[in-house]
């Protein structure tokens, strides 16, 4: 499976998301500038996390009109696996690739810690190798991680099961408590509605190695892998 990951101006986790693709998983990977505009030949795009432009205006919002997003957009409506990490989950936002926005945290404070993720959904590319209700350890590093949006969208992501992952205690409870940043309905990560696009604010690939601090973070990378094999996937 052929990964590529996007570097944008002011990206800084694209070299974490490279190691673990070559090095721990053994996959094919190259970096992508910004303003390159063919990605003939991946299996799947990462948007990696950072500060893209400095975050001026709204993080995501300039990294939105990069001559690469145009062909990460054809990419995706053709089918193609698009997995955006914190500021690649608003740079998907920013797109349209996903419904809603990340908005400042609600205490007005950068958080980098490690949070409890319960899976909603195990049936897709992105979560095969996990279990429906499991929970998942993975840190979160982020002042603008606070998901919104409107009623009728929230009610379409639930009805349709794009909720992916949602912040939880150690026991998979859905609390206040568990919530690092003030997301509504504890919204972690997301997928559009075709399920080829995810986007999600805490880092998988900073936990993807025991020596480091877990491995959890590896089951999404594993689950793209296992997709790719399989029939339906070619």
């Amino acid at each position: 499976m052929r990964f590529g990951v996007i570097v944008f101006p002011g990206t800084w986790s694209d070299k974490d998301c490279y190691y673990v693709i070559d090095r721990m998983l053994a996959q094919p990977v190259s970096y992508i500038w910004h303003r390159e505009n063919d990605l003939s030949g991946y299996d799947c795009i990462i948007l990696p996390g950072g500060f893209s432009y400095g975050d001026y205006l709204r993080p995501g919002a300039i990294a939105r009109f990069s001559p690469i997003m145009a062909e990460v957009e054809r990419f995706a409506r053709r089918g193609g696996l698009v997995f955006g990490i914190c500021n690649g989950f608003q740079i998907l936002c920013e797109s349209g690739l996903l419904p809603g926005c990340l908005m400042t945290n609600n205490h007005l404070q950068y958080r980098c810690q490690s949070v409890h993720l319960r899976v909603e959904n195990a049936s897709l590319p992105f979560t095969l190798q996990c279990r429906e209700g499991q929970v998942l350890r993975i840190p979160v590093s982020h002042y603008d991680g606070n998901y919104y949006a409107d009623e009728n969208t929230l009610q379409e992501l639930e009805a349709n099961k794009q909720i992916v992952f949602r912040y939880s205690g150690a026991g998979g409870e859905i609390t206040r408590e568990a919530n690092p940043n003030g997301s509504l309905h504890n919204i972690a990560g997301i997928t559009n509605r075709e399920g080829n696009v995810l986007g999600m604010m805490p880092h998988p690939e900073r936990v993807c190695e025991g020596i480091i601090g877990g491995t959890d973070g590896k089951l999404i990378f594993e689950s793209l892998i296992e997709y790719s094999k399989k029939p339906a996937a070619a």
